[in-house]
Parts: structure tokens; C-alpha cells; sequence
């Protein structure tokens, strides 16, 4: 027990100081450096709900005062950190049968107070709620995947707001942009930055002609779902994806795993139908484009596929499958790394957060991978087997092995002296809001 504490300490103090490392040259500063070490590290030792009181609490420091300040006001370049972070992740997750995933998410609030906030539709929510929404990218190879970019919606309606730009720091380059535009804009960073050769893979909010357009552009194959409104040409003519379902004989069913479950392999029918491509960019080849169906006992599933050079069914099946596990990524970011946590309501702040939670999740997500590599392979029927290890796992022993304990469950006095700042924290905002609240039923008055 003791030598498997020792390496995976050893294996993750490399995986920390190798990230560190490489995004060290991006702080012009060394108190900034040191702020992003310990925020990431904290964000790992957080427990529950992180914001950057209870960060600052953890960390040692006396009040939230240089978080603050390093989530809003310090001067480093936040891209360039966020490139050499993903450039570093996709290294150690390996170039062997790579797929980028596009998908979104959001983050209720309770207020209109944050960057890009308002009521509009998040399948986080179920529903239509007062959210955030980001879109975000990441990086699926065969050995692993984790988050490598994000980028926050702005509304049009918020987007057009000169009040609300101006109170939350929007850039004034920054201006109203579709989802996908903005996925759009990731995939061309991603290529830009070395990933070439990929799949790309999104659910029906980017089954448009325009972002499949520009992903051929870029090189990309891709394996994205498409409405069941959506139309295609094939030689008989044009029709939607759905009158293709009552076209598809019975014998042109194939029977395809799309993974593994807690109750074993997941099997579902498929076809393929081959449709005319209406995405060739100007002098690109036509290359294959198909509509892939899965089906269901009542209706279907429908997918978009496009590749320069004809792929088996079982190739394009696989490639829509694994846009799957990033649900995965979207869990252990948000229960592990707090990316939905933050509190934090102006553009810098929110892109910082979201920058150094992706990091903490990374760190996760190769740790676990390096663990899964090292471990040595059981025999089906040895009593010891066990499942690969997780990142949620991961974490687990780094808090009994690895990361320090938070400052407040060490130090008493420091514990004390954090009670005694949130009680005059909260008088005074207490008081703040009374004399307003007078003030403002004078007026009325």
C-alpha cells in the first residue's frame, strides 16, 4: 500500500509540474505564476461548492482579495495560457484515433448580475431557465479525452445590451455569434495549434450546413446529429431523414455495440444511406456523405457523416458513439473541478475560472489515464480484478496521498480569523443593502 501511494504521488507531482511548467512563461509576473498554482491545486482540495472565498480559505490566504484580483484584474494573456494547457493535454492523451466533440452546457443563476446571463433554453436545466451557456470542446483520442477549450454565449438580446457589455468587461471586438460560429471558431483554433487529422463530432445544434461546411475546410471528417426536419438529396431526390427510415430494407440493418454499460454490451441497429454532400467547400473534392440511422422501436436517430475516403458502417457508427463519453468530462469538470461553481459575474473573471477549472480537470483526467496505463492487465477470472481507474478515484487518493489538507482544518487561528472576515463581510453587506433600500423607497416616495 505504501510503494502505491508513492507512485501515485510520483506520477502526479510529474503530471502537476510538467503542465505548470509549460504555462509558466505565460505569466509576465511571478505572484501571478504562484496565484494559478494554488488555485488549481485548490480547486482539487475543494470538496463541495468552490468560489474563491472558500478557495482562499483553503489556499491560506487572509481574505478572497488575490484571487479576485488574479480573476479579474491581473494582466497575463488567458489564450495563451488556455493553448499551451491544451497542447500539453492533447500530447498526453495521444494522437491515436482522435475525435473532436462539440457540446454545450449550462449553469443556473439567480440573478441577472453575470457575463452572458439570461433565460434561454440549457439541456442542463431541462428546460428553459435564467442560465449561462458556453459551448465547449474536447479532445476524444483512444486512450482517453478531457475539455481543451470553452467558449460563453453571449445572446443576441445581451450581446446588443451596450449597459450590460460595459458592466461586465465584454471586449468591444466581441459580438453577437451563433453556437456554431463558436464552435466553429474552436475547431479552427484546434487546427491551427496542430490537431489535423480528426473526426468531429456534435449533437443536432450543429447540424447546420455552415459549420459543416467550414469543418471540411479545416480537413475534418465528421459524424454530427441532424433534426428530424432536416433534408438531403440522394439520387432519387430530395426528401428528410426521416422518409429515409421507411426506405431502408430490412437486410441493410446492421447490428453494431455503440459500449459498454453496467449490464453489459449496448447493441443497436444501424444503416447507411448514402446522400449527395451540400457542404463542398469551393475547391474541395465531393468526397462521401451519408445519413446514418439508428433505430429505435418508435422512431430514429439521425446522424450526418462526411469523410474524404469511404469508411465502413462500423467506422462512422464508432465515431458517433464516442461523442458520448464526453458527458463524462462534463460530470468530473463540474463535481470535480467546480467549473460551474465560480460566482463570478464580469468576462475576464468568468474566462479565468473556466480556464483554471479545465487545467484541474486535465491534470484528472491524464493522472487517470497514466494510472490505467501503468496498471498491470488481470485475467478475466483473477479474484483481484477491478475497473480502470477513474477520475473521481483519482481524486479520492490524491486527498489521502497527495494534496495538503485545507488550511482551516490545520489551523485553528486561521480558521478563526476566516470566521471573524465572512461575519463583517456579511454585516456590512447587510448593512449596504438597508441604507439602499431606504434610499430607494425615499425616492419612490
Amino acid at each position: 500500500m505504501a510503494a502505491q501511494a508513492t507512485v501515485v504521488h510520483a506520477l502526479w507531482d510529474e503530471s502537476f509540474e510538467g503542465l505548470m511548467d509549460r504555462v509558466a512563461s505565460c505569466f509576465p509576473r511571478r505572484e501571478t505564476r504562484l496565484t494559478c498554482r494554488n488555485m488549481v491545486q485548490g480547486l482539487l482540495m475543494a470538496k463541495e461548492s468552490a468560489n474563491c472565498w472558500s478557495l482562499a480559505e483553503a489556499i491560506g490566504h487572509t481574505g478572497p482579495h488575490v484571487l479576485q484580483h488574479f480573476l479579474s484584474r491581473a494582466r497575463f494573456d488567458t489564450e495563451a495560457i488556455r493553448r499551451s494547457a491544451a497542447a500539453w493535454t492533447v500530447e498526453q492523451i495521444g494522437d491515436r484515433e482522435v475525435m473532436l466533440v462539440v457540446d454545450e452546457t449550462g449553469d443556473e443563476k439567480s440573478s441577472l448580475d453575470a457575463v452572458g446571463d439570461s433565460r434561454q433554453y440549457s439541456g442542463a436545466l431541462g428546460g428553459i431557465g435564467l442560465c449561462q451557456v458556453a459551448v465547449h470542446l474536447f479532445y476524444v483520442s483512444a486512450q482517453g479525452h478531457a475539455l481543451i477549450d470553452r467558449r460563453l454565449y453571449l445572446g443576441e438580446a445581451w450581446a446588443g445590451d451596450d449597459e450590460c457589455r460595459e458592466l461586465a468587461g465584454v471586449p468591444d471586438e466581441t459580438t453577437f455569434a451563433t453556437k456554431p460560429q463558436l464552435a466553429g471558431d474552436m475547431l479552427a483554433d484546434a487546427h491551427a495549434s496542430g490537431v489535423r487529422t480528426a473526426w468531429v463530432a456534435a449533437d443536432e445544434v450543429y447540424g447546420g450546413r455552415e459549420l459543416r461546411c467550414r469543418i471540411r475546410t479545416l480537413g475534418y471528417g465528421y459524424a454530427i446529429a441532424v433534426p428530424t426536419s432536416h433534408r438531403v438529396t440522394t439520387p432519387a431526390g430530395k426528401a428528410k431523414v426521416t422518409a429515409l427510415l421507411e426506405r431502408v430494407p430490412k437486410r441493410a440493418w446492421v447490428r453494431l455495440k455503440t459500449g459498454h454499460g453496467t449490464k453489459g454490451e449496448r447493441l443497436y441497429d444501424w444503416a447507411m444511406i448514402d446522400v449527395n454532400p451540400d457542404d463542398t467547400p469551393p475547391g474541395h473534392p465531393d468526397g462521401y456523405s451519408q445519413v446514418l440511422i439508428r433505430r429505435h422501436r418508435r422512431t430514429g436517430t439521425f446522424c450526418r457523416t462526411w469523410h474524404p475516403d469511404p469508411q465502413p458502417i462500423s467506422v462512422l457508427v464508432s465515431a458517433v458513439c464516442r461523442r458520448w463519453r464526453v458527458e463524462e468530462d462534463f460530470q468530473g469538470a463540474k463535481g470535480l473541478a467546480h467549473l460551474d461553481t465560480g460566482q463570478v459575474t464580469c468576462w475576464n473573471s468568468w474566462h479565468r475560472w473556466s480556464l483554471m477549472s479545465v487545467i484541474a480537470y486535465a491534470l484528472l483526467a491524464v493522472g487517470a489515464l497514466h494510472e490505467r496505463q501503468r496498471a498491470n492487465p488481470a485475467e478475466p477470472e483473477d479474484h483481484l480484478v477491478m475497473v480502470p481507474v477513474s477520475p473521481r478515484e483519482l481524486r479520492a487518493l490524491l486527498w489521502t496521498f497527495v494534496l495538503p489538507r485545507p488550511c482551516q482544518e490545520t489551523d485553528p487561528t486561521h480558521a478563526l480569523r476566516w470566521s471573524h472576515w465572512r461575519r463583517r463581510h456579511q454585516h456590512r453587506a447587510a448593512d449596504c443593502h438597508r441604507r439602499w433600500n431606504n434610499v430607494t423607497a425615499v425616492a419612490i416616495a
